[in-house]
This record gives structure tokens, sequence and C-alpha cells, in this order.
């Protein structure tokens, strides 16, 4: 053999077999168990609630019918009148005074009318979902003056018209009385109607039309769906933020949420029109208006049954900046500020206090515990400073123990939230809401975003987030793994900087599959079915292993941040004793990863291992597929105080360690 040929053949042999060595090399991590960084709070991983994309009327709030009191704009929209023979004037929308909240009511004048020929159609939201064999219960406020013998007959029919359910009533009274009828369907469709038939001669005033599923979230009358309630409980969130988001600012302060107008009987709350309604023209909803069904009572009974601390957001006196930016000037504020002083005692006050005792009235006669409040939602510029100031100023001196999170505007740098930043801290506010929806590659970029955080200042709450894929991308489809799997690597920071960040949250939350505006969301619907999304098992992965406090996981010496496209946090959890790691692989490739325990005694076998992960980051979850990407058994093995597992190409992998 050529003696040079024989070199370059032993050379490139050598090459080869470091390359292939290399590319099996595993990544020795260091997991420092006894040395706790900080305390992780019970609130860190929570959820944002905002009535957007239909998420509270026609999603979690279960009421079937659209419009159901005839106050949107169009007081028949969502409804039909039906008539076998026309009769001009049969069918009248009128306006009683002394009802500010629900004035308008439908008045029905029937000549003789048989069965089928004079009614009502309610189209629901998107249609209605109806279960095959599921109990449904119809109300509604009826009154006849003397002469006027009506019968009312209520159908459920599916989508070709089919009566799936009927009931049949016979109201008398003269005066407004609430009848209900209890219908069983026979069949299940995602897209029913409800029809109302009159039969017989003269008039009756009719309102309040509802119609409910029996089987609702703990089974509460008027309450919600149970599928979409038990995805959010399932989450395990530390907090629920509420009612919002830019609903809160309102488009003008006319259109602003009030709570106080959200809360008693359910006839008694306004209706108004949402802001989503118009924001975006290409994604009009003109049918979208809030009822109020689910209101403050409601938000701060959902947050305690899923073990959530409440976190309401009040208006601040600015409507959404983006839209009017109406300001109340400073002098006249004292309405808003008493509006939050209330608040907290309606929250927390006992049943002899003025709104304590309306809380009591309404079926809760403990307090609701709240301890955190927020004021302002995305507001920036000197005029929200200023208001702010007045906010804390009064909070502080009657309820000290409030803790107030504060607006830094709607981006996460440049000159709004540079100012708001710099404002709040000089304010000693006691959280700052730091909100960001970018691509995902913005989410790697900035892993270490708090790492240099100063650790005397205010603690941050990441109210809202949100990987944005391509933007040529629409609807569910934007919920895929690539973007989850970023925000899986920002999480880590997130968790690596818990003595800084105590609290976030993805934002929106809930998307009907027909009626969203925004998009990505954290979980989608339709009339009968949901999911979550890959997000949404990341959350909840990052949410179901909290731990209780921070500890070092190194790579050489050095947080893992990146570094081979390898991502990690570790938390200690004292009631269960186990180190909770979490690794994240942003490559194509698997990654070998060799783990070295120090401070404990030994590791017990089996290890509880997760993990999530997709062959494609275009991959979603469907109303068809809702497991598509979804958490998975993780294999490791340990030996001695040494684990060895294989991370796969882009996932979230997260070990539960038990140990000595």
């Amino acid at each position: 053999m050529n003696p040079k040929k024989f070199i370059f053949t032993l050379i490139l042999g050598g090459v080869i077999a470091f390359a292939a060595r290399a590319q099996h090399r595993k990544t020795a991590l260091t997991i420092k168990a006894d040395k706790m960084l900080a305390p992780v709070q019970p609130v860190m991983w929570g959820v944002f609630f905002e009535d957007v994309n239909m998420g509270a009327d026609g999603g979690i709030y279960a009421e079937l019918v659209k419009n159901r009191s005839f106050e949107f704009y169009k007081p028949l929209m969502g409804w039909t009148v039906q008539q076998k023979n026309f009769n001009e004037g049969a069918v009248l929308i009128n306006r009683q005074e002394g009802n500010e909240n629900n004035p308008r009511f439908l008045r029905v004048s029937a000549s003789h009318a048989a069965k089928g020929a004079l009614g009502i159609a309610n189209e629901g939201f998107r249609g209605m979902g109806i279960k095959k064999e599921a109990w449904y219960s119809f109300s509604a406020m009826l009154r006849q003056p003397a002469g006027s013998d009506i019968k009312i007959h209520i159908e459920l029919a599916n989508e070709k018209g089919d009566i799936i359910g009927n009931a049949a009533l016979a109201p008398t009274g003269k005066n407004w009385e609430k009848i209900t009828a209890r219908i069983r369907a026979s069949v299940s469709t995602s897209k029913g109607k409800l029809n109302i038939w009159f039969e017989g001669n003269g008039v009756i005033d009719i309102d309040m039309i509802s119609l409910f599923p029996e089987d609702t979230w703990k089974s509460r009358p008027g309450g919600l769906r149970r599928d979409m309630a038990q995805l959010l409980a399932d989450i395990k969130p530390g907090f629920m933020r509420f009612p919002g988001g830019c609903i809160v600012e309102g488009y003008d302060l006319s259109n602003r949420f009030q709570w106080k107008k959200t809360i008693g009987p359910i006839e008694n709350r306004k209706t108004i029109v949402n802001r989503w309604n118009m924001e975006f023209a290409h994604r009009s909803t003109p049918d979208y208006f809030q009822t109020f069904g689910l209101g403050f009572f409601e938000y701060f009974q959902l947050s305690e049954d899923i073990g959530a601390a409440p976190v309401p957001i009040l208006n601040c006196g600015m409507a959404c900046q983006f839209n009017t930016g109406e300001s109340v000037p400073v002098e006249q504020l004292s309405p808003y500020i008493q509006d939050a002083l209330d608040l907290i005692e309606f929250a927390n006050g006992n049943a002899s206090s003025k709104w304590g005792k309306v809380r009591a009235d309404m079926g809760h006669p403990e307090s609701f515990n709240l301890t955190l409040l927020g004021v302002g939602n995305e507001n920036w510029g000197p005029q929200y400073a200023e208001r702010l100031s007045a906010f804390q100023t009064a909070i502080k001196e009657k309820y000290p123990q409030v803790k107030l999170i504060a607006s830094a505007g709607p981006d996460p740098d440049g000159g709004k939230f540079d100012y708001m930043n710099r404002r709040l801290r000089e304010m000693n506010i006691d959280i700052i809401d730091e909100h960001y929806y970018r691509e995902p590659k913005w989410f790697l970029q900035n892993v270490s975003r708090y790492d240099k955080y100063d650790r005397l200042g205010p603690k941050i709450f990441v109210g809202e987030y949100a990987a944005h894929a391509d933007k040529t991308v629409i609807g569910e489809l934007r919920n895929n793994w690539g973007a989850a799997v970023a925000e899986a690597a920002f999480l880590t920071g997130l968790e690596r900087n818990a003595d800084i960040v105590v609290m976030a949250s993805y934002a929106p939350l809930f998307a009907h599959a027909e009626g969203w505006q925004w998009a990505p969301c954290l979980m989608w619907a339709d009339n009968l079915r949901s999911y979550g999304s890959p997000s949404y098992y990341v959350q909840k992965l990052f949410s179901s292993n909290r731990g209780t406090h921070v500890i070092p996981v190194l790579a050489n010496n050095l947080p893992l941040t990146g570094q081979d496209s390898l991502y990690a946090s570790a938390v200690w959890d004292k009631n269960t004793k186990d180190v909770i790691l979490k690794i994240v692989n942003y490559s194509p490739k698997q990654k070998d990863v060799a783990v070295s325990l120090e401070g404990v005694k030994k590791v017990l076998r089996p290890i509880a291992g997760t993990v999530l992960s997709s062959d494609s980051l275009e991959k979603t979850n469907s109303l068809d597929f809702p497991l598509a990407v979804s958490p998975q058994t993780l294999q490791a093995t340990a030996t001695g105080k040494k684990i060895e597992v294989n991370i796969k190409p882009y996932s979230l992998s997260i070990l539960r360690i038990k140990v000595q």
C-alpha cells in the first residue's frame, strides 16, 4: 500500500471515529439537590381567563341560548320567527320601564294558533351542542294578561330539523313568573336548535329564555361546561387571573368591565357588547356580547373549585390605549378606586359588611381569600402611572396585606416598557406584569431574560405569553409543537429565576373552533368537544411538577440555557422528597444525558419519567386528534447517584427522582 495513502486512511478513520464518539457523547449534568436557591411560589404556574374567542358566552358558560333576553344591538339576533300563515305584528320586541339592565321582552299575539303555526327558534352559538340521553333544563320568564290562554311547546331539533326532545308548559301568571321544564335528548348533535311554539289565543310576553345541560361542572344549575372546566382543573393552576385582558379596559370606558354589574340575580345583569365583537375586521363577530352569566362571583367560585388563588384585574380609569384611549381625570377617579376597595370587601369581608353580605347572600359566606389584585391591563405612560399611584395609596392604606399587580405595558422591551419598568420600580409596586407575544425564536433567545434582574426590586408576573408561529397560519394550526417546545425552553428560565418570577400564565385560555378572534390559544372547543393544545400540555407539566424550591442543575458549572440546544431547570419537592428535572431539547437530534446528583444519599428506583415530543414542529392537536401531541412515559436508568436518559429531538422531558 502506498504509505501516504495508508497514513491518510488512518487519519480519515480517526476523524470518523472521533466524530462518531462526539455524536454519541453524553451531556453531563450535575444537580446540587441540597442547595436550595429560592422557594417556588404555590402560585407560580396559573391560568389567564378572558372572554375572547367565545371563551365565556358560547364557551365554558354552558348557556345554549344566544341573546336570551333580546338585549343585543339587533334584538332578534340569533332568533328566527316561524309562522305558517304570516301575520304582521304577531311577534314584537317591547321595552318596559323600570328595568334598566334588562328592558326588552318579546310579545307574542296568537289568534287561535295551532301547534307549529307560530313560534320562534334560537340557533345557539354556532349551533347548540346536545348529547344523546342527556337532560336539559329549559326556563323562561312569562306573563299573559287575563283572557289569554296560550300553551308553550318546547322542542330540541338537530341540524336536519328532526325533533330530538320536547316538553309542554301551560303558564297562567298575569305577572312575570319563571317557568321551567326538563327535556331529554334522544340523539346527539353539535348543530342543534331550540324551537318554541305558541298554541292558543291571546297575548303572552316572554323573556330570559334559557337552556342549560344539567350535567354542568359541580352539577350547578346554570353553571359551566363540565369538559372545559375539567380541562382547566387538570392543569392544577396555582392562580386564575380574570376577567382579562382587554375587556377590562373596554373599547371605551362605557364598554369596560364593571364587576358590580356582573353579580346578583342573572336577570339583573346588564348585557353589553364584547369589545372583541369588532376588534379585527378579518375575524368580525357581530353576535359576540357579554351576558355576564359568568360574572365575578362565578370567577371567584371557579378559582376556588380548581384550587387556584383568585387574581382579579380592575380598570384603572383608562380605556384600551390601542382603541379610544379614554382616561378619567385623576380628580374623578374616586368611583373607580371605590370599586377596588369594595371588591376586596366582597371577596374577603365578613357577612356583616356591606359587600361581604352580598357574597354571603349569593351562597358563599366564607371569604374567597383574595391576596392579589391587578390595577390596569396593558396600560402604559405617565397617565397610567399617575392613576395607578392613586389606587396604590388608597388600597395600601386600607388593605396593606393585598399585593398589587401593575402593568409594564403591551411589550417586553422598547420605550413603553422602559418607562413603565422604571416608574413601577420607583413606586415600589409589589408585582410587575410583563406580556409578550413573540415568535418562537424570541423565547429561545430570552431564556436568560431574568438572570440579571434586580433581586431587591419588585417581583415579576408573566401575565400573558405565547409563542406565535408564522402569521400566515391561522386558527388551531398556530398551536403547533414548534411554538410549544420553544415556550417550554423559556419556562425553564422562569423556573430558574423563581426568586424574581413568582407567577406566569399563557394567554388566551379558550377558543371556539368556529368563533375565535385571536390565536394561538391554550384550549380549543366546539359545541360538544374540547382539547388541550401542545402548549396546554407544556403548561400542565410545569404546573403538575411545581416543586417547592429551585435547585441548581449545571453543565460545566453553568446553567443549561441553550448550549447544544439544551435547556434545563430543577426543583426540590419537600412534600414528596422528589428532585424534579426538566430538560428541553430544541434540536432535531437525540441527546444522551448523564445526570449526577450531589447532596443525596441515594436515588430510589423506579424513576418516574414523562416526555412531550413530536416528530414534526408543525404537529398540532385537534378535535379529531386531541392527543396527537401529549405526554408519554419516559424511560431512565439509575446507577447509584447517577441517571442516564435519552432526550428525544424537539422534546420536553421531566424526571421525578425520589431520593434519600
